[in-house]
């Protein structure tokens, strides 16, 4: 980050950045959909639904592509409608098992082809099969969205809205990778690695899951990293400080890329997690055994706001208050926690 970036520019690109904004519709649906059930253990806020069945969680999420992504690479849009939805599982701690999709393409598109070979290819390479879905081959436009089922021990699941007050804030992506030449603000770490090394990775978050190293934790997703942290710290009903020196980055000149734009960055292999400081050295180690590197970033606070610092310069990017990500509150608390 070039020291004449000041923090002020940087929270701005993050508050308007479109992977942010796109969030803020959440919350109005939210309230709109959610009814209590008595086996539903976390729902709304979280990467995947948790579902008791029988003494076990079931992780059930769904994602969708942006369809400028599909209109740049249909073939990474296939791709990563099945990496995102990995991503969603992993970070809850499971694991995943299989995926179905909904597929609407115009009848002259001549796309499916390229799509359906990225899906097929993340599928074969982290093992989760697609096993059924729908297709609507005559739509007005190209949508893939795909959902997910895991599974994991209940006692064992990393939710999103338990980060405490004094948890240090980390970072883990896998920084062996390229900016996608799509141009999309996405790094592929993912691609030209084996499924063992990916397979490697989405195992690594079931064992800190098993071996309660993290108190919450999210894939860092369309928002960016300082965006997903937002969402993580908005339904834990907390803050933080973050100092952008420490956020793990690749060499941004050697990849043509900037700061600002590495912070908005999709990752193909990244999370934002929060820790008890007596776990941040093992999670540090771990995360480098699978070829990711994590570093603490920041600590969490009772403030209800995400800031960020640089060089003694510091500055506010949200409120959860009084106007979070995705507007998911009622009197301070995340709507999904009774």
């Amino acid at each position: 980050m070039e020291k004449r970036c000041s923090t002020e520019i940087i929270a701005k690109i993050i508050r308007e950045y479109e992977g942010v904004k796109r969030k803020h519709a959440i919350g109005e649906m939210v309230n709109s959909l959610k009814i209590d059930a008595p086996h539903v253990v976390a729902s709304f806020g979280e990467d995947a639904a948790v579902i008791e069945h029988h003494g076990e969680a079931l992780l059930f999420a769904a994602d969708g592509i942006w369809s400028r992504l599909m209109e740049a690479d249909p073939y990474w849009a296939g791709y990563c409608s099945v990496l995102v939805n990995i991503h969603d599982i992993a970070a809850m701690g499971g694991r995943p098992i299989a995926m179905v999709d909904v597929f609407s393409i115009p009848k002259e598109s001549s796309i499916l082809e390229q799509v359906v070979k990225g899906m097929h290819d993340a599928s074969s390479q982290f093992g989760v099969p697609i096993v059924g879905g729908h297709l609507h081959p005559d739509a007005p436009y190209s949508v893939i969205d795909v959902s997910i089922l895991g599974c994991a021990r209940l006692d064992s699941v990393i939710y999103s809205h338990t980060a405490q007050a004094g948890d240090r804030v980390l970072a883990a992506i896998d920084l062996t990778g390229r900016v996608h030449p799509s141009c999309m603000l996405n790094w592929d770490s993912v691609t030209m690695k084996s499924a063992d090394a990916v397979r490697a990775q989405i195992a690594l978050l079931e064992q800190i899951g098993r071996e309660h190293l993290v108190t919450a934790g999210k894939d860092i997703s369309n928002p960016g990293l300082i965006g997903t942290l937002g969402m993580l710290l908005e339904v834990s009903g907390k803050g933080a400080v973050i100092d952008l020196v420490l956020i793990p980055k690749p060499d941004l000149a050697a990849n043509n890329m900037t700061f600002e734009q590495w912070v908005r960055m999709y990752p193909g292999m990244g999370f934002v997690l929060t820790a008890k400081e007596a776990n941040v050295p093992e999670l540090i180690r771990l995360f480098g055994s699978v070829g990711m590197v994590a570093k603490a970033i920041g600590t969490v606070d009772t403030t209800q706001e995400l800031r960020i610092c640089y060089q003694g310069d510091e500055t506010q990017v949200f409120d959860f208050i009084h106007n979070g990500i995705m507007h998911l509150f009622s009197e301070d608390l995340p709507c999904h926690l009774h």
